[in-house]
């Protein structure tokens, strides 16, 4: 089975290679550093290397606390960050700056064997640290084959990937059997890993509790706030397609029954698709500005007649939360598995979610038990939900303290991690 899905990534590499270039367009990063996605490199490298595969931009922030504590617990060592999206990239690029020196990054190559030799060869790392979900099968068996351990840390598995998954038996299980260690984000991912085929995962929590909010996200938040003067805002945080209609539809049926409307903020999930959306708002007459057209530091009141903003940067999310009253966390409308709700939880707002959270089950099921999250139908709901608690400050507060509580009582998944991995660091 191995032998065709690496006959198919061959045939489809022309076709690889002609999706980043395309993509390039909205995208620059991804025409970018393109020889790494194809195995080569300039030099070889010989400083003991952990190495480190974050596929995207939140699977890297979620590494963040992982990858400073290995760069503290092993200071003889440097280490390899690895991505698939120029998003990934570029968030990694930003987050590492201060730790530069120590932290190099690059393109996981396709996952074709002779690239993945090729890799391993330059690089020679001690470890393999996989984060969440990524498991490629020819990159396993390229590490067993050169006896580099492979760990699955902060993992999750909904039931619709294991579904998928279980289609693939003969060329996911080879795969999952050979990885050394796994530390799994719940009780539930636990479980369907093990279905899977996995032996022995251990439940460590999600590493993402342990992720810092920046001093400058909450203080650009703060002066973000300023310049809207009193009025009340909704976030519907990281929404995807097919949501952003839903809630701007819902936004202008209540409109007219509003006598101090709040401002709507809409951050989408994917930068591909700022246009898009923006071009939405227009085509149903709302007043709206980019937030890439404000100064970071912006202060002067924004006009009244202003009813919606459009969240077109990257890496400000905890800046978003800040600015907010209250929270709804996207990917949840419509069945996608929605995203998870602990920056939200971290910034201390109430938070509001869809019935569509198979991806973060548990989570979303522990923040709603502990009054921080409630769980709405639709977007109509969503709506008349967020509009009740900015008329009950006490409720409303009281969420808000629940879901930073929530977030505090969740820490510690970083430190059981590094524990999982020490012995094959030692």
């Amino acid at each position: 089975m191995r032998l065709l899905y690496s006959f198919v990534w061959g045939l489809s590499l022309p076709f690889a290679i002609f999706r980043l270039w395309w993509r390039g367009r909205q995208e620059p990063g991804y025409r970018q550093h393109i020889p790494e996605r194809l195995g080569f490199y300039s030099r070889y490298e010989t400083t003991p290397t952990i190495w480190v595969h974050a596929v995207s931009a939140g699977e890297t922030r979620a590494a963040e606390p992982l990858i400073r504590g290995l760069l503290a617990n092993y200071p003889q060592h440097h280490l390899l960050l690895t991505h698939m999206t120029a998003t990934g990239r570029e968030t990694g690029g930003k987050l590492f700056a201060d730790v530069a020196d120590r932290v190099r990054q690059s393109f996981l190559p396709y996952d074709i064997n002779w690239m993945m030799r090729r890799f391993l060869k330059h690089y020679s790392p001690q470890l393999c640290v996989l984060i969440e979900t990524e498991v490629w099968p020819n990159l396993i068996a390229q590490c067993e084959i050169a006896n580099i351990p492979v760990s699955l840390v902060n993992a999750r598995l909904s039931e619709k990937s294991l579904k998928k998954a279980q289609k693939l038996a003969s060329l996911i299980l080879p795969a999952a059997h050979a990885i050394s260690a796994v530390a799994a984000q719940s009780n539930p991912d636990a479980r369907r890993l093990r279905e899977l085929g996995i032996s022995s995962p251990t439940v460590t929590g999600n590493m993402k509790f342990d992720v810092t909010p920046p001093a400058l996200m909450a203080e650009r938040g703060a002066a973000l706030r300023r310049s809207f003067g009193n009025r009340q805002i909704i976030l519907c945080a990281s929404t995807r397609d097919g949501e952003e209609e839903l809630i701007l539809d819902a936004f202008l049926e209540q409109l007219p029954l509003l006598d101090n409307a709040p401002l709507l903020m809409i951050t989408p999930r994917h930068p591909q698709r700022f246009d898009q959306v923006a071009q939405m708002i227009e085509e149903r007459g709302i007043a709206y500005i980019r937030r890439s057209a404000l100064h970071h530091d912006v202060v002067s009141p924004i006009a009244d007649k202003i009813q919606l903003v459009l969240g077109d940067t990257m890496g400000e999310m905890y800046m978003y939360y800040a600015t907010a009253d209250i929270a709804f966390v996207g990917g949840s409308l419509v069945p996608l598995g929605g995203h998870n709700l602990i920056e939200a939880c971290a910034m201390g707002k109430p938070v509001l979610t869809g019935l569509h959270t198979f991806n973060f089950s548990e989570i979303t099921d522990q923040a709603i038990a502990a009054h921080a999250a409630l769980r709405v139908d639709g977007a109509r709901s969503m709506l008349r939900e967020a509009l009740a608690l900015l008329s009950d400050d006490q409720k409303r507060q009281h969420m808000g303290e629940s879901a930073h509580a929530f977030f505090l009582q969740h820490q510690g998944a970083t430190s059981r991690t590094l524990d999982i991995l020490k012995p094959f660091l030692n």
